[in-house]
């Protein structure tokens, strides 16, 4: 275990994540390049957050820490242990320590399975704790993530969605992990019930000290829960920072775009992103099976010129503690400030 206390908890480095695929029987095996060369690091009791459009690999980064996908290429360390390095089985320990809260929590949980049981069987697995000490563990458990005592005998589909997503909360904090990975948890519900699971999530990390890696597609959501957040598309981060800082001064034409795509409730808010968009997107995703040369993004970016057809740009320092990749970053700084 890394006893350097200033060490990053997690620490994503030149990840890639490649799937081999074949169409029919005789087809031709394609390979997807689902993540490319991936960088990032996860501080304790903070918040990483990664944000994309559907395909734009950020799950998989998930399922690759969760070592449900395997690395092609690069490291994850943890407590600064390689993982890539463990082989076939995943130790115990690992699996302890790092948990996951999924987007759907009914396909994760046994329908059978009452609330009470399905925590307790998870407490039972990883701690050593006798029956009574073991109930009013999952009381205690149930308790923090706002649910009532009764709850522990309903079964998940006597469960609202949001009441299903603290359940899942729960089973993962049962077996007191250093990290969850938060995989779209609140991309289900509606407005009311993922602001109240963010701030369970907020909430619960100010207690236990724990640290999130928060994958969503809406970069609105992402900003109030994330310390940092990473930018995906098509498998490559396009740019990294501070979450307010991306939010709200976004440098690269593409994390402009999310902010733009983002439904707000306020109407002159939600017409100004509505004109941007318009003015800053063209063209349609392309497929990750055949990505565009050079910069992925310049078959939609209305700053593209030939440069960015012909090499992949690195991220480099933006204003600020950000980081984007983008030739002509500087260049539409200027323009969009002037």
């Amino acid at each position: 275990m890394n006893t350097d206390t200033k060490a990053p908890l997690l620490s994503v480095e030149n990840l890639s994540v490649d799937f081999r695929l074949r169409h029919g029987m005789f087809g031709r095996a394609r390979t997807l390049s689902a993540v490319r060369d991936v960088s990032f690091t996860i501080e304790p009791g903070q918040t990483f957050g990664l944000v994309g459009e559907s395909g734009s690999g950020k799950s998989t980064i998930g399922r690759a820490i969760l070592r449900l996908a395997p690395a092609t290429a690069g490291h994850v360390r943890f407590d600064g242990e390689d993982i890539t390095a463990f082989g076939p089985r995943t130790p115990l320990h690992y699996r302890r320590d790092v948990q996951v809260v999924f987007q759907d929590p009914m396909s994760s949980l046994n329908p059978r399975q009452t609330v009470g049981a399905t925590i307790e069987q998870a407490i039972s697995r990883h701690r050593a704790m006798d029956a009574s000490a073991c109930r009013r563990e999952v009381a205690r458990i149930i308790d923090s993530v706002g649910l009532a005592a009764y709850h522990a005998q309903r079964h998940p589909h006597e469960l609202s969605g949001g009441q299903r997503q603290r359940v899942a909360i729960a089973r993962a904090l049962a077996v007191r992990p250093r990290l969850i990975i938060c995989d779209e948890p609140v991309s289900a519900l509606d407005l009311s019930t993922q602001a109240q699971v963010i701030n369970l999530l907020v909430e619960l990390q100010r207690e236990f000290g724990l640290s999130y890696l928060f994958i969503a597609h809406n970069l609105d959501v992402v900003r109030h829960v994330s310390h940092r957040v990473g930018v995906l598309y098509l498998g490559r981060l396009v740019e990294t920072g501070p979450a307010a800082q991306v939010h709200d001064a976004p440098r690269h034409p593409y994390t402009r775009m999310l902010v733009a795509s983002t439904l707000v409730a306020d109407p002159q808010l939600q017409e100004q992103r509505s004109r941007a968009r318009r003015l800053q997107l063209r063209g349609e995703l392309p497929s990750p099976l055949s990505p565009p040369p050079g910069c992925a993004f310049h078959t939609r970016c209305r700053w593209a010129v030939e440069g960015c057809r012909q090499r992949m740009p690195e991220l480099e320092a933006s204003s600020g503690d950000g980081r984007a990749a983008c030739i002509r970053l500087h260049e539409i700084e200027e323009e969009v400030t002037a």
